[in-house]
């Protein structure tokens, strides 16, 4: 058991609550019970809550929420992303040869290796797959290995650099004995292979398809960016005034019930665990609490929008996202994800999707186009400035290289000259100046 495992686990509870950790100095409150009671409580919209308290605005500050300028930055899919796609799937689809190895082959191996005639940490693998000319490997192994067939076995040796990353290694030979598993090559992509291996006829049905499918891709993924940045932003610009403490003790428990559940898994105690992670209990207690907070804070903000806009967990939105909300997460029903993951983590999850997209629908949103680090109104102009910011680029580069030249031809001339020169003007700074260059 590592302290890398703990502490995924705990950016794993927190996943919801990133940014919500920040507000040290609130004061944390007892009277829940009595703020139940209290008056001016906001309208209910729905039966189900992600808080204990109705009265959210005594408890935070919600950041504007409304009229916020957004960008939805979606990337270009270029030809070469299509190519990159179809050859990562050919590649997949890769079939057996008995013939030798070559060059963009698929090879799986086992190799052993030595130095000295010790093994040594990280030289042995069982069922390791590489292709030959990535330069995943050292170009002695790959050269090595091309030719052999399946089964096939030699030994390789190998001359570490003496600035190799690895101390231990680094100005070694280590020999390697290297016995071929299997060798997988790539077809050509022709209206065979394609009617054979997918659900298109011809090579440009499957580029279009391809495409197409990089394009849905490209869109979701910038959909999941501008959520987060719009939650982000108000989250940040939130202010938590007091934590309700029925809130807060609810999720302490919570987080140190999924500790308990990962020390049973190790056979522990939650005190075993803890302290095999390298931690104290004062720092677990205050990640508990640092835990609780955020995720407090994110529900405050959540209840908060949803009452004011008069939102519900319960409403045809809310009842539609919940569905999503099960597809996404690979569930057979509502049942089965509430079982894996309880009722509470379904309705937070269901409220900032809510909340989250009435941000959006009250925003300002500028659809773009990425390419690269490029980024237009639509693709064709993206491409444009990517392919004239290559071209300045470029030029930039060769108006590098005539300085570099010049400079080195007045060198020259000044090594010459000698002590005659140092009565001329500067060369290089003349022209780094006429130039515009430092």
């Amino acid at each position: 058991m590592k302290k890398r495992i703990y502490l995924a686990m705990l950016v794993a509870c927190v996943a919801l609550t990133a940014t919500a950790c920040s507000d040290r100095g609130a004061v944390v409150t007892d009277d829940t019970k009595a703020e139940k009671q209290a008056e001016g409580k906001k309208a209910e919209a729905g039966s189900t809550r992600l808080v204990s308290v109705d009265n959210v605005d005594k408890y935070i500050t919600i950041g504007e929420y409304k009229g916020l300028i957004l960008d939805n930055t979606v990337d270009a899919i270029t030809d070469d992303d299509v190519q990159s796609q179809i050859d990562q799937e050919l590649q997949d689809k890769a079939e057996p040869v008995s013939e030798g190895a070559k060059e963009g082959d698929l090879v799986t191996v086992n190799y052993t290796g030595t130095i000295d005639g010790q093994t040594f940490d990280g030289g042995t693998a069982n069922n390791y797959d590489f292709v030959i000319g990535d330069g995943q490997m050292f170009t002695e192994f790959e050269d090595g290995v091309t030719g052999m067939k399946k089964g096939d076995t030699k030994e390789i040796q190998i001359d570490f650099p003496s600035d190799y990353g690895d101390s231990t290694l680094a100005g070694k030979t280590a020999v390697y004995k290297v016995t071929v598993q299997n060798v997988r090559r790539t077809a050509e992509l022709t209206d065979e292979w394609v009617a054979k291996n997918t659900d298109y006829t011809t090579v440009d049905e499957y580029k279009e398809g391809v495409r197409s499918k990089l394009e849905a891709d490209a869109k979701q993924s910038a959909q999941e960016v501008l959520k987060n940045t719009a939650w982000s932003t108000v989250l940040e610009n939130s202010e938590v005034k007091e934590y309700p403490q029925e809130d807060i003790d609810g999720a302490v428990s919570e987080f140190k019930k999924s500790m308990e559940l990962y020390a049973k898994q190790a056979d522990m105690t939650l005190e075993e665990f803890i302290g095999s992670q390298g931690i104290s209990q004062d720092d677990f207690d205050e990640q508990c609490q640092q835990y609780a907070e955020g995720k407090v804070k994110q529900n405050l903000i959540v209840q908060g929008i949803m009452d004011a806009e008069g939102l519900s967990l319960d409403d045809k939105e809310s009842l539609q996202l919940q569905e999503k909300l099960v597809k996404q997460m690979g569930a057979g029903n509502l049942a089965e994800l509430v079982g894996t993951y309880g009722q509470d983590y379904v309705d937070e999850s269901v409220g900032l999707l809510r909340v989250e997209d009435f941000i959006i629908s009250n925003a300002s949103v500028s659809d773009k186009i990425s390419n690269g680090d490029t980024t237009a109104e639509d693709a064709e102009a993206a491409v444009q400035n990517s392919g004239q910011d290559a071209e300045d680029e470029s030029a930039d580069q060769d108006m590098s290289e005539t300085d570099e030249s010049i400079d080195q031809d007045a060198s020259e001339t000044d090594e010459s000259d000698g002590e005659d020169v140092q009565d001329e003007p500067d060369v290089d700074e003349n022209l780094e100046s006429e130039l515009g260059t430092e």
